[in-house]
C-alpha cells in the first residue's frame, strides 16, 4: 500500500457513453478509476445499453446507471427530483463521454439536448472530454470533421481515435484510444495546471547496460520509476518534456518526447545533444559509473574465472557544466555510507542548484518500488522527507525547480 491516499481520492468522474462496440472497454475503465479512489457515476443513452447492460456499470461504479432525463428510480437508491439532469451535471469535476460516437459529437457542436447525454452536456459547467469512436468513414466526413473542429473551438477537450481493426472487420482509424491516453487527459483536467508552460525540461531516468561481449552486459537494478515519474509530473504542469531512458520497462508517459539510451555513452551523448534548447535537467538516471575496456565480438565461453577491465564511464554532468549558464541542473546521489557528506560533495563538485539523496537499503526506498525516500540538499538546506510515492516526490522536486525559475 502506498503511502497517502489514491490519486482519485475525493474526485467524482462522471461517465456518459453512447452506443458503439467499445463500450466493453469502459467497463475496466470504471473499475480501474473505483480502484484508485474515485467515484464515478455512469449516464447511458439508449443504443449503450444495446451493447452493455446497466446493471453491469451499476456493479463496477456502486451507482445507479441513468438512462432517462426524468427516471424513476425505486426508494432503495435515492429520490429523485425534477432536474435530475441539472444535478447530475453540477456533480462531477470532470465529465468523460466514452465511447463518442458521431451522432453526440453533431449534436454537442449544434446545440441540440433531444435526451439525457446531450442534455446533460448543455448544462455541465465541468471540464467535458469526449473520447472518439466510430467507423472510419464516420470520423472523415467532413461534417464531423467540422463538428470536432467546433468542439475544440469551444474548449472541450477531444481523444482522438486511433488506427486500428475495427467492428466491420477492416484495419481504419476510428478504434476508441488505448485507456492510458484517456486517463491521461483525465489526469491532464484533473490534476495538470500551466505553472510550467513554455518550460523545457530534459530528465534522464533508468539504467544502463554496459556490454562486454555480444549477449552480456554490465547493469544495476534501477527500474526508472522515480525518472518517468518527474517527467510526467513535468507534463502534467505544461512542461516541454524530453525524457532520455535507459532500457526499461515502463511504459513511456504521454505527451513526452522519449530518447533510447542504452549504455552511458549513449545517455552522455543524448544529453549533450539537447541539453543546448532546456531549461532544466533533472539527472535521475543511474548511470554506470565503470564501462569494459573492450567488447569482444564473440560470446566469451564459459570458464572457471572471468577478469574484466573496466574503464570510468563520462561523468555526464561534469562534460555538460559548461553549457549550464542560467540552467536550472539536478542531481540525484545513491548512497549506502556517509550519505550527506557524499551528497554535498557532488554538489559542490557538479555546480547543481539542489541535489536528491536516497540510499537504497533504507525501506521503501530501494530499486524497483514505487516509493522513495528522499533527502534533498542545496548549499543553505538540507531537508530530509517521509516515505511517499515517487510521484509525489516528483511534485516536490518540481516546486522546488519552479520557485528557482
Amino acid at each position: 500500500m502506498l503511502p497517502g491516499n489514491p490519486k482519485y481520492t475525493g474526485k467524482k468522474i462522471l461517465i456518459g457513453m453512447t452506443g458503439g462496440i467499445a463500450c466493453y472497454k469502459i467497463c475496466e475503465l470504471v473499475r480501474s478509476l473505483k480502484t484508485n479512489g474515485a467515484e464515478v457515476r455512469v449516464i447511458m443513452t439508449r443504443h449503450a445499453t444495446e451493447f452493455i447492460s446497466p446493471l453491469t456499470l451499476e456493479t463496477l461504479s456502486g451507482n445507479k446507471v441513468t438512462t432517462e432525463i426524468f427516471p424513476s428510480y425505486d426508494s432503495a437508491h435515492t429520490e429523485i427530483t425534477g432536474t435530475h439532469h441539472i444535478d447530475t451535471a453540477n456533480w462531477p469535476d470532470i465529465f468523460l463521454i466514452a465511447p463518442a460516437g458521431g451522432n453526440i459529437v453533431g449534436k454537442i457542436a449544434n446545440g441540440i439536448a433531444d435526451e439525457i447525454l446531450s442534455t446533460v452536456v448543455m448544462a455541465c459547467p465541468k471540464p467535458i472530454l469526449l473520447a472518439l469512436a466510430m467507423n472510419d468513414k464516420m470520423y472523415l466526413n467532413p461534417i464531423v470533421q467540422k463538428n470536432i473542429q467546433t468542439l475544440r473551438e469551444f474548449h472541450f477537450g477531444i481523444v482522438d481515435p486511433e488506427t486500428g481493426f475495427l467492428a466491420e472487420g477492416y484495419e481504419g482509424v476510428g478504434r476508441l484510444a488505448d485507456m492510458e491516453k484517456i486517463i491521461w487527459k483525465i489526469d491532464k483536467a484533473l490534476f495538470g495546471n500551466n505553472s510550467l508552460t513554455n518550460k523545457k525540461i530534459l530528465v534522464t531516468a533508468g539504467p544502463t547496460h554496459e556490454s562486454f561481449d555480444p549477449v552480456r552486459f554490465l547493469t544495476n537494478h534501477s527500474s526508472g520509476r522515480m525518472g518517468y515519474a518527474v517527467a510526467k509530473e513535468a507534463a502534467l504542469q505544461g512542461a516541454g518534456v524530453t525524457l532520455i531512458s535507459g532500457p526499461t520497462h515502463l511504459p513511456p508517459p504521454q505527451d513526452v518526447r522519449l530518447v533510447p539510451a542504452t549504455s552511458a555513452e549513449d545517455m552522455a551523448s543524448a544529453v549533450n545533444h539537447n541539453i543546448s534548447d532546456h531549461d532544466v535537467l533533472i539527472m535521475t538516471a543511474a548511470v554506470a559509473d565503470f564501462t569494459p575496456c573492450t567488447q569482444e565480438d564473440q560470446k566469451i565461453k564459459k570458464s572457471d574465472e572471468l577478469v574484466l577491465k573496466l574503464k570510468k564511464t563520462t561523468d555526464i554532468l561534469s562534460d555538460v557544466a559548461g553549457k549550464k549558464g542560467n540552467k536550472i541542473f539536478v542531481g540525484f546521489a545513491l548512497e549506502t555510507e556517509n550519505e550527506i557528506q557524499n551528497a554535498q560533495k557532488k554538489l559542490r563538485a557538479k555546480n547543481l542548484d539542489f541535489i536528491v539523496l536516497n540510499n537504497p537499503k533504507d525501506i521503501g526506498a530501494g530499486f524497483n518500488t514505487e516509493t522513495n525516500s528522499v533527502t534533498i540538499i542545496d548549499t543553505n538546506h538540507i531537508d530530509r522527507l517521509p516515505l511517499m510515492s515517487k510521484e509525489d516526490v516528483a511534485k516536490i522536486i518540481l516546486n522546488r525547480i519552479k520557485k528557482l525559475l
